[in-house]
Formats: structure tokens, sequence, C-alpha cells
């Protein structure tokens, strides 16, 4: 069961990573956000492809969600901590950052 404490040690563990709020919420970002943490520590938004969301939702339903509006369309993805592993966790991250790097056009 990883919790938020644990996305905050791996999300600043990656090379370049800021922490800093987000209107109600605390953002991880290198030159673009890649990931959210609700303010409970509870959930958290993945910043996916389309196609990555559609694999982590697939794999790991009761844990992943498309965000419920726009951004979830472009692959904002929800998830419940408590139902993710931190192997799980470190691997969502990971892909989230791979996306947020500096000179990587921002996806539309």
């Amino acid at each position: 069961m990883a919790t938020g404490e644990d996305l905050r040690r791996i999300a600043l563990s990656l090379a370049g990573t800021l922490e800093a709020p987000h209107f109600d919420r605390m953002a991880f970002k290198v030159a673009r956000i890649y990931v959210t943490l609700a303010a409970d520590g509870r959930t958290a938004n993945f910043n996916l492809t389309p196609d990555e969301q559609q694999f982590k939702c697939m794999m790991l339903p009761d844990a992943f969600s498309p965000v419920p509006n726009a951004w979830g369309r472009r692959g904002w993805t929800a998830t419940d901590l408590s139902r993710l592993g931190e192997e799980d966790l470190e691997n969502a991250l990971r892909m989230a950052w791979a996306h947020a790097q500096p000179g990587k056009p921002a996806r539309r």
C-alpha cells in the first residue's frame, strides 16, 4: 500500500523534480507538472499519454481511472494510492516524469 509520503519521496528522487503548491494540491514538476498529490495524501493525478492511461486502467482498474473531465481525455489519470504497491507507484511516476522533461514538446 503506497502513501502520499511514498509518492513525495520517490518523486523528489527523480532528477530535476521540484515540489510546489498547485491550487489545493501539491505538484511535482520538472519543466511541466507530471503528478499532483491531494492535500490528504490519499490520491494523486498522473500526466500520462492516453495510451499509457488506457494500459494502467486496464492492468490496475481498482487503482487507476481517467480524471473525469477534459484533462482525463488528454491522459491525466487519477489513482487511489492505497490500492498501489510501491513498485507500481514508482513505475507510474517514472512514466509521467519522462513526459515532463525540458525540451519535450507539450502534448496537446
